[in-house]
This record gives C-alpha cells, structure tokens and sequence, in this order.
C-alpha cells in the first residue's frame, strides 16, 4: 500500500467562490466580445482599420477565455509546470503546423490553377 503526502499547497481545489469569479469573468469577456461583433465592428468605430483591430482584439479576448476555461475548469493551472509546459509546446507546434498547411494550400491553389 502506498501513502499519498500530498500538502494542501501542492493539490488545491477549486472552491465554489473561484468557480462563480472565473463564470462572471468569462461572462463580461462574452458581453465585451458581443459588442465588439454585433455594434462596434459593423458601426465603423474603428475607421479604415475595422477589420483588422476588431478582430485582433476578438482574437485576443478569446484566448484569455480559453486559458481560463483550461487552467481552473480542466485544472490545469493546479498541475505541475513540466506538464502545462508539454501541453503548451505542443499546442503551438499544433497551430504552428495548421498554419504552415493552410499557407502551402493557398500557395498550390494560387500557382497550379489549370
């Protein structure tokens, strides 16, 4: 049999006052990302540069979600760093690699077109 010494500070838990903080965060990040879609964008605040500003900062919301939704719903935060480290790296070289793809296509669709 073995004897599991894990400390408090090692595992901790995900209590019920940081599920509901991280649910309102990732509600204002939705409303703010909604605005951005339905009245910002299509209103022209942004000038010439709509498409480009209103999507970088709709990219950019969305990732602060994903991490949220990552680090406390699937507990990723409470690992330990060698392992967030494997599964970050992996992600990039992932996207890394789908963008390399979906570059090289545009490239053949462009150039081989008969």
């Amino acid at each position: 049999m073995s004897v599991n010494n894990h400390s408090s500070e090692e595992h901790e838990e995900l209590s019920v006052g940081k599920i509901w903080k991280v649910f309102f965060i990732l509600l204002v990040l939705t409303v703010i990302e909604f605005i951005i879609a339905l009245w910002v964008k299509p209103a022209g605040y942004f000038g010439n540069h709509a498409l480009l500003i209103g999507n970088t900062i709709y990219i950019t919301l969305t990732l602060i979600k994903a991490y949220y939704i990552v680090a406390y719903f699937m507990h990723l935060k409470y690992e330990k760093f060698g392992f967030q480290l494997a599964l970050t790296v992996s992600f990039i070289f992932i996207i890394y690699f789908i963008v390399l793809m979906l570059i090289e296509g545009e490239f053949l669709n462009l150039h081989m077109v008969g």
